[in-house]
């Protein structure tokens, strides 16, 4: 009798875990089948899904971080996962990475629909675009303080809470090789975040629930002192200030310390205003965007380039004033709809690229973040660092500088590096990080050079060196 007791006791628990089980995975469906996006409003038929919508990350605040992933078009459970981040502090994934970048769609110029771009990344990836932190695009908050009280610290640690809930919510991701991509400001979010998760993992040893391999940054905000020396030595070395200029600012300016002295200040301004001359920063060579008056779409800061970034128009070669499509495209009822995004009209301020507000109240930033470079080569994770070679807010004098730093061993020398049977950029390959330039990319690297930039990824998720023919 007893035994039989036992017995109907294990068929019972056996039962109620199954039961369980069932009705956990029927309600990760419903949520996924919640945030799949049938068709954006005026997108071309595409073959690979969509799916967009919130996390919350902090129920007390009301926090929750706004996603858009696009999977791969061919095999998407064969592929890997690339989380894109963009910087500012405070711009939107959605706005650059997607809308201008490595995303599969582009805006067209009256913002009326969406066309294929042909180099986009999700060729060889499933793509997960992350708005972060909370006042970020369509991300939000119900505590108000929050938007004027982050920074670093916060982030990371709400786009690591963001990715383990996301994961809950899409199972097939959770062994998934897992990649951390971004650019400018995310020179910080990346690293930290894969930090945070590399600490993360070590609780679940035998089975990491985030799979992450590697990251890979490009024109990377990285240390506040070689930051801005090279900065200043780069805005010198391509005849943007006068020798004078470049003296004084080097002679003047505390490039450590986070808030500069009004003589130093001064010269910035000097800088912009009286010798830089009407050009796009993020790309010194491309036309500027255009008021109707003839005046540049910019935002002048005394921002150095080691404090959170200013929020620049970061311009097109090509189109110069793709922002404002996505500005106008993004605000439309209809795509938020399609979207899942502002889905209780509260979020009380109009959708934009990038926040002004959280750029100005940015509270805590790492000054450097090469002990994490450090921490995370020791514990084995694939590292790419890459340059456009024509931006001049965050150039490739200043990452080469910062870089230096780490002491690395070369494992393979400098070489030129090729794409269609054109010299793509310049590279060199360390013992536990890999350096390469874009040529002709400015600060958006794949808006710019976007042929490179997909095979810069082939070569970041494949683990091996760049062609050299």
């Amino acid at each position: 009798m007893a035994k039989e007791k036992i017995f109907v006791s294990l068929v019972v628990a056996i039962l109620l875990v199954v039961l369980a089980s069932a009705s956990n995975i029927k309600h990760q469906e419903q949520e996924e089948e919640a945030d799949r996006i049938r068709a954006l409003p005026g997108q071309p038929k595409v073959s690979f899904q969509q799916f967009s919508g919130y996390v919350t990350v902090n129920e007390v605040a009301g926090r929750a971080l706004f996603y858009w992933l696009t999977e791969a078009v061919d095999e998407p459970l064969s592929k890997p996962l690339v989380v894109w981040l963009n910087g500012g502090p405070g711009c939107s994934s959605v706005a650059y990475g997607a809308s201008e970048e490595i995303g599969p769609f582009r805006i067209n110029k009256t913002s009326s629909g969406l066309y294929l771009n042909k180099f986009s990344w999700n060729k060889l990836a499933n793509l997960l675009f992350l708005e972060t932190p909370a006042g970020v695009g369509f991300s939000y908050t119900n505590r108000s303080s929050d938007l004027v009280d982050t920074g670093d610290r916060r982030t990371a640690e709400d786009s690591l809470k963001f990715l383990i809930r996301w994961m809950e919510r899409f199972p097939r991701y959770k062994n998934r090789e897992v990649y951390l991509t971004g650019e400018s400001y995310a020179g910080h979010y990346v690293p930290q975040l894969a930090s945070a998760i590399v600490n993360y993992n070590a609780k679940f040893k035998k089975n990491p629930i985030i799979n992450l391999k590697g990251f890979m940054v490009g024109n990377a905000v990285t240390d506040n002192y070689y930051d801005n020396l090279g900065t200043v030595t780069y805005w010198w070395s391509h005849a943007m200030i006068s020798d004078k200029t470049y003296r004084q600012l080097v002679n003047i300016c505390d490039f450590r310390s986070k808030k500069e002295s009004n003589e130093c200040e001064s010269l910035y301004y000097y800088a912009m205003d009286k010798e830089f001359g009407n050009i796009d920063q993020y790309n010194i060579y491309a036309p500027p965007c255009n008021n109707s008056d003839g005046s540049i779409i910019t935002q002048r800061t005394m921002r150095l380039p080691h404090q959170p970034l200013p929020v620049f128009r970061q311009l097109s070669g090509y189109d110069p004033c793709t922002e404002k499509y996505a500005e106008v495209y993004y605000n439309r009822p209809d795509v938020q709809k399609a979207l899942h995004a502002n889905t209780t009209g509260l979020i009380p301020y109009k959708w934009t690229a990038c926040s002004d507000t959280l750029n100005r109240n940015w509270n805590d930033t790492d000054s450097s973040v090469l002990p994490i470079y450090r921490q995370l080569i020791a514990a084995g994770l694939r590292i790419w660092v890459f340059s456009g070679d024509v931006d001049s807010v965050v150039p490739v004098t200043a990452t080469r500088y910062a870089l230096e730093q780490l002491k690395l061993t070369t494992k393979i020398p400098w070489y030129p590096w090729y794409v269609k049977k054109q010299v793509g950029g310049w590279t060199e390959v360390y013992n536990g990080l890999t350096f390469a330039t874009i040529r002709g990319a400015g600060h958006e690297v794949p808006l710019f050079k976007p042929r490179a930039a997909l095979q810069l990824l082939k070569s970041f998720l494949a683990g091996q060196p760049l062609p050299t023919s």
